[in-house]
């Protein structure tokens, strides 16, 4: 009888553990994309793009809407923008890569661009790091955002070519509109692309392009 009974509570066992192999349970995000949910929401962006060789800077504002997806791993970022090269459209998505234990940034604009960067935070401070060719030449990018209070945070983006120092391309402040999921506030006059975050946004990219893409650009920074 009881040789029985164990050959039952085997076999019970051995049902279940089929059935958990035929429906594995959803993965679902860890912890670290909590911080991420910060950016959830609508944003509005005013700052200054620094003069540099090949223009003379200037103003630009920005609006986003950032959600997260179904599944709740990623963010994704809807920003439109206008800057003195005119104005652009971009998607990006923000997420964690678990097996690398770093923070991604995904972005695709409406003037080619296509921007990677990977991210840490440290209190409250967000560090994007990025590095591709520009020119023939190696370009590495650094967005810091430092936040504030709950709906504001201050950014700055600085590029070095070919391992010169770092120059200041651009910064400015940042500012939440709205809740997660709504429709953003009322554009501004030539509403620009905000955040988010990183050597990391078009507008840092395109004014990198403008500012620091002539020779020896970055090796004498304006400012650091």
């Amino acid at each position: 009888m009881k040789k029985a009974s164990m050959i039952a509570v085997a076999a019970i066992m051995l049902s279940a553990m089929v059935a958990a192999a035929q429906n594995p349970p959803m993965p679902k995000p860890g912890p670290e994309v909590d911080k991420l949910k910060y950016f959830l929401g609508n944003w509005k962006e005013e700052g200054e793009m620094k003069p540099g060789p090949m223009g003379p800077g200037g103003k630009f504002t920005g609006a986003s809407r950032n959600e997260l997806m179904s599944g709740g791993f990623f963010i994704e970022l809807h920003a439109l923008g206008n800057m003195s090269m005119g104005k652009y459209t971009s998607t990006a998505f923000l997420g964690y890569n678990a097996e690398d234990k770093v923070y991604t940034y995904n972005e695709f604009s409406s003037t080619g661009e296509a921007v990677s960067a990977k991210g840490t935070v440290e209190g409250d401070t967000w560090t994007w790091t990025s590095e591709e060719k520009m020119g023939g030449k190696v370009m590495k990018g650094r967005f810091t955002e430092k936040i504030t209070s709950p709906t504001t945070y201050d950014f700055k983006f600085e590029a070095s070519m070919e391992g010169g120092e770092y120059a200041t391309v651009m910064e400015g402040k940042a500012t939440k509109t709205g809740g997660a999921g709504s429709k953003p506030a009322a554009k501004p006059a030539g509403a620009g692309a905000t955040k988010t975050p990183t050597a990391k946004s078009s507008a840092a990219d395109n004014a990198t392009k403008t500012s620091a893409s002539a020779d020896g650009a970055g090796k004498t920074p304006k400012s650091k």
